[in-house]
């Protein structure tokens, strides 16, 4: 068990230095630098700036630099925002995220299960064709485009109610999460979707299911005790990956419905090529992504021996 788990954290542990190191290179091989944008700017003023951020060293000592500070939980300082910390923007922006993200993925998880037991109790009738059609729709359609159908559709409905049911952009209130949770959560709603049906079909089919027919269990004890609580187990295993997943891929929904969330600032931050936040937010994100799924894999190889014994992952 200790070598299983020592395996999976160093396999996480190298993934991140891979993730970091990646990253950093990529970012100094872009054209250009966060200090071309100053207007105006002295070549005195420009080397104090680079004094400062470390820019005047050579590539590798920059490098490990990087790499010091990051082991030290320390991701520097915006070059865009005056006097703040990378480490100040994550830890105020991404819980905003988190509760978009876990919104996101409670909608998708209600929804998906509830569509998929619709579609295999109608199979090969117009509730299965209809939901089919919603899974491939939501996961064929970008999140962008949804968003902006959703924009459109509160205004309409706004302007005929003569009052604002749901606000359009920002954040601040309950109402602001509902609609940007949803289209966020589209993706993942189909794909659950589309496990919950097949799953379900499997159970509706299986021995132990007609036997309990046959002892009389009938109408919504036969659903909750014998068909849902089996037929769930294949989401349920998916929701670790998920929520890791959704939790960190808002940025296209944030940044339109203008919520202050950390993959907002990481798409400004690409914009103005701001070394610091990029490389910070992206590390941060990677490792929170590595770490939701070495949890997963040593839960699922403590629960489970057999995934020890063929050195499988979780999923």
């Amino acid at each position: 068990m200790l070598t299983f788990i020592a395996k999976r954290l160093l396999s996480g542990a190298v993934t991140i230095w891979f993730i970091a190191t990646a990253t950093f290179f990529a970012m100094h091989a872009v054209p250009g630098d966060p200090l071309t944008q100053e207007k105006a700017m002295s070549p005195t003023v420009r080397a104090q700036l680079e004094a400062r951020y470390g820019l005047d060293k050579p590539l590798i000592e920059q490098y490990q630099l990087f790499l010091s500070n990051m082991l030290q939980g320390d991701f520097g300082i915006s070059f865009t925002q005056e006097n703040r910390k990378v480490n100040d923007i994550i830890s105020k922006h991404f819980p905003i995220s988190a509760i978009l993200g876990i919104t996101a993925v409670l909608i998708a998880l209600v929804g998906g299960v509830a569509a998929g037991t619709v579609a295999a109790y109608y199979r090969n009738r117009w509730p299965d064709r209809l939901v089919m059609i919603g899974v491939i729709a939501a996961i064929s359609v970008p999140s962008f485009v949804i968003a902006g159908l959703a924009q459109l559709i509160i205004v309409a409905m706004n302007n005929a109610a003569g009052k604002t049911l749901l606000p359009v952009a920002g954040w601040g209130s309950v109402n602001h999460i509902w609609v940007p949770a949803l289209v966020l959560g589209l993706g993942t709603m189909a794909y659950l979707s589309r496990i919950m049906r097949a799953s379900m079909l499997e159970v509706l089919s299986a021995d132990f299911n007609t036997a309990a027919k046959a002892k009389g269990v009938h109408g919504w004890s036969l659903f909750w005790r014998h068909q849902l609580r089996n037929a769930v187990l294949p989401v349920v295993t998916e929701l670790g990956p998920t929520i890791a997943g959704v939790t960190t891929g808002g940025f296209v929904v944030e940044l339109i419905f203008a919520i202050p969330g950390l993959g907002r600032y990481f798409v400004q931050a690409v914009q103005q090529l701001d070394y610091t936040v990029i490389m910070g937010t992206t590390v941060f994100y990677g490792a929170f992504l590595v770490l939701v799924v070495v949890v997963v894999d040593i839960s699922y190889g403590i629960i489970d021996p057999r995934i020890r014994l063929h050195g499988g992952g979780g999923r």
